[in-house]
């Protein structure tokens, strides 16, 4: 008995006609034909009665059709669970993120993705939260790692909350120290090292001096995440950045809380309701789940 000759006589319990049956399966009237004698001739009984074009299933063809189409059932199955295992030996991941995180939680969480399936290629997209949220939509992404809220909520998109993080300003050293802890007002003023549009802490932190009622003031703005970090290193202002990029950007930079209840941000990860992200997708969202632990 082989698979071919059961899901030709699925084919044709369902459709009740060879023709429509072959049409089905994408063979040849007469194989398929040829086939269902045979799978008759294994079984020793005849699965359909057959008279003047009518075709039902004989009392044979009736017991034979459940078990048919749950071996059907378990073989596609089986196939995909061969399918994903080897997905994490080989394949991909498209993984989009803010820059901070690019720089801030990545990199341990890649390499541990990295050491359980070296197989897998890793492609990052950097970008703010709302390209990143098109980019899934449009299914160039696989996963993203996003700020909520979400510029433009979609009903199509799953968010699972990542972390929490403070927010703290740095400064170089060289320069004057800033009051301990640092309060939005006391950022009246001071020189600011600002991210380029679209960056979700230029929007948050901007946000943070309007609501204290004044605009803030930039020395440098439009730069990437390392860029600022350079500029302020080389004394040009005070930025606002994630406590985890702060503790990760070396010795070279003074870092400074912010008062309370201060500025926080929330990570989720997210990917599309309407389609399974892939095996080796799923994987990297259950390493970057754990890494909260």
């Amino acid at each position: 008995m082989q698979l071919q000759q059961l899901r030709y006589f699925v084919a044709v319990a369902e459709t009740r006609h060879f023709t429509r049956a072959a049409e089905r399966v994408h063979v040849s009237q007469p194989s398929l034909s040829q086939q269902i004698r045979a799978l008759e001739q294994e079984l020793g009984a005849n699965l359909f009665a057959r008279a003047r074009g009518n075709i039902a299933l004989t009392d044979a063809g009736d017991a034979l059709l459940p078990l048919a189409r749950r071996i059907l059932a378990d073989t596609e199955t089986a196939r995909r669970e061969v399918q994903e295992l080897a997905q994490l030996r080989r394949g991909r991941v498209r993984l989009g993120a803010t820059p901070s995180l690019c720089t801030g939680l990545l990199p341990q969480v890649l390499r541990t993705f990295h050491d359980l399936h070296p197989g897998i290629e890793i492609l990052i997209e950097e970008s703010g939260s709302h390209d990143l949220v098109r980019e899934l939509a449009r299914g160039a992404l696989d996963l993203a790692l996003v700020v909520l809220p979400l510029p433009s909520p979609s009903p199509a998109l799953t968010t699972v909350e990542l972390l929490r993080e403070d927010l703290v300003v740095i400064s170089s050293p060289a320069a004057a120290a800033p009051p301990a802890p640092v309060r939005i007002a006391d950022l009246a003023g001071e020189p600011l090292v600002m991210f380029r549009h679209g960056y979700d802490l230029r929007e948050l932190t901007v946000a943070a001096c309007r609501a204290e009622g004044f605009e803030p003031s930039f020395t440098v703005e439009g730069g990437e995440m390392d860029a600022v970090l350079g500029f302020v290193r080389a004394g040009l202002g005070v930025a606002v950045v994630p406590s985890m990029v702060a503790a990760g950007a070396g010795g070279d930079l003074r870092v400074t809380p912010l008062a309370r209840p201060g500025l926080r941000r929330t990570i989720a990860l997210a990917h599309r309701s309407d389609v399974a992200p892939p095996r080796a997708a799923r994987e990297l969202q259950r390493v970057l789940l754990d890494s909260r632990t």
